[in-house]
């Protein structure tokens, strides 16, 4: 009965309760090594100093002393590996020899069921190991065959241009969660699943920095509000974030692996698309640097075929320099975009401060300046050269294009563009070879009046200037100068007479403009 798969503690009871069906003797302790020692296992009064006895026998059997003089022995239980435990009976007298014998057949008997029971719990303990470590093998084999599916479909991605969007379907299919993938400033770029925003919400700029510097501060993604958030930060720059809009939150293990993998093919997918825009940009700044300075056409020729742009045929080159806070990228962007979208082929850079254009045919002036307001907003101005028919003629056109746009800047509509072939009068006023004569000129016509303003702190010739642009028109000359009718008569009194010309006088007047003009031409000052 002590082997039909009881514990140990039910076997050292059912021995104990055998002793006196098997003798005169009763059972006086039992004891079960365990944790490193003897421990009594039955519901007797303690007892110190038997305690103390059977601890001094040492693992053998033995005589044991009790107070009232009884006889008393400890039986030990012994197994292969060592001590079980001990059986301790005792009786008024001495048991016969054949009780003695029976006694140690149950201690016998009972040391086998002990390291049978042993032997059952190990397997059931090794049998619940078995079980839990097929568990977390079968976790394990899950979660990886999860982590392969996300970098087949991801990787994949990476080599199908399949772009932001391609990425943030497959995350959205991944985690059954709604994908944003966002740039630096919060604006969308790409969304998959539902529930997209319309109008899409942005972020006022310090709340996002202060995220962004959060989210940057420790390595995994983090959670704000509703959304865990990912920094696309290939370097020390934030390029994207991929967001995991997740209300409920629900996101677990998978989806933050799936969320970290995606955002290293992003960074991966936007560094290689910032490094080729880089490239890009620096081959155009070096072909259209080369070619407004001069070089040779076979060898323009064949760098602008590797980059896609066809030098043969007539071309021209425009130049803008534009006001307010734009970026020269985001003003490079903007001609670019113009030019494409009256399907003109271009390449673009910059030079010296300015976006340089060169572009196949030549656009009006007023529909290319009409297109970058659109785009920019705000004012600037753009200068466009003459008509190239080989590369050699794109640095007398990037003159032409530099001068408009001098000219442009400089007279009383600053705002615009200009092209060469409008400038008429002003294309011969300072073209460097006659400087001396034109500066001669203008002091022969106007030196009085620059005298005078110069010593009075006036501004005449500029009002001179004003009145003959307007084609002598009185009111449109107050309204453009915002003075009064009055004061422009008076103005114009103190000019005649100190010039001492009359100003209806044909010559007079058309010396006048022209040395107006040319004073402008030269900057306004001698």
């Amino acid at each position: 009965m002590m082997i039909d798969g009881r514990k140990a503690d039910d076997i050292l009871r059912l021995a104990a309760a055998s002793v006196s069906s098997l003798s005169s003797c009763g059972a006086r302790a039992v004891y079960l090594f365990t944790a490193g020692g003897l421990r009594r296992r039955d519901d007797t009064e303690p007892d110190a100093e038997l305690d103390r006895q059977v601890r001094f026998l040492d693992g053998v059997s033995g005589p044991l002393v009790l107070p009232d003089g009884d006889w008393c022995w400890g039986f030990a239980l012994r197994g292969p590996d060592g001590l079980l435990g001990y059986l301790v009976v005792y009786a008024a007298v001495e048991p016969s020899r054949d009780e003695f014998f029976l006694l140690e057949a149950l201690g016998q008997q009972t040391a086998g069921a002990l390291v049978n029971a042993s032997l059952h719990r190990r397997e059931r303990e090794h049998a619940l190991e078995l079980q839990e470590l097929n568990g977390r093998l079968s976790a394990s084999v899950a979660r990886l065959e999860q982590q392969t599916r996300v970098h087949e479909m991801l990787s994949d991605l990476s080599v199908s241009s399949a772009g932001e969007p391609g990425i943030a379907h497959a995350v959205h299919r991944l985690t059954s969660l709604p994908v944003a993938i966002e740039d630096r400033f919060g604006n969308l770029r790409a969304w998959a699943g539902p529930g997209k925003p319309d109008p899409y919400p942005k972020p006022q700029a310090p709340r996002r920095g202060e995220l962004l510097r959060r989210a940057a501060a420790v390595p995994h993604p983090v959670r704000e509000r509703d959304r865990v958030l990912s920094l696309v930060k290939p370097r020390h720059e934030v390029l994207a974030v991929v967001a995991l809009v997740d209300p409920r939150h629900t996101v677990g293990t998978h989806e933050m692996f799936t969320l970290e993998y995606a955002t290293t093919v992003l960074a991966l997918e936007l560094s290689h698309m910032r490094n080729l825009a880089e490239v890009e940009l620096r081959l155009h700044r070096d072909l259209v640097d080369d070619l407004i300075t001069g070089t040779d056409d076979e060898s323009a020729y064949a760098r602008a075929d590797v980059l896609g742009h066809d030098l043969r045929g007539a071309h021209c080159v425009i130049v803008v320099r534009w006001d307010g806070v734009q970026t020269d990228d985001a003003v490079a962007e903007a001609v670019g975009r113009a030019a494409a979208s009256l399907q003109l082929s271009s390449i673009v850079s910059r030079h010296s401060g300015l976006v340089v254009l060169l572009v196949s045919g030549c656009p009006e002036a007023d529909v290319l300046y009409r297109l970058l307001s659109e785009n920019l907003g705000g004012a600037g101005a753009a200068g466009i050269g003459g008509r190239c028919d080989r590369p050699g003629d794109f640095p007398r056109s990037y003159s032409e294009a530099i001068r408009a746009l001098d000219i442009r800047r400089k007279s009383r509509s600053p705002d615009g563009a200009t092209t060469f072939d409008q400038l008429g009068l002003y294309r011969i006023l300072d073209n460097g070879g006659n400087r001396d004569e034109i500066v001669a000129y203008v002091r022969e016509w106007l030196g009085k009046l620059l005298d005078y303003d110069e010593h009075k702190n006036t501004d005449l010739v500029q009002t001179l200037s004003q009145y003959l642009e307007c084609g002598g028109h009185y009111d449109e000359t107050a309204a453009t100068l915002v003075i009064h009718r009055s004061t422009l008569r008076y103005r114009l009194g103190r000019i005649r007479e100190i010039t001492d010309l009359d100003l209806n006088d044909v010559d007079s007047r058309f010396n006048l403009h022209v040395a107006t003009r040319a004073w402008k031409v030269l900057g306004g000052s001698l």
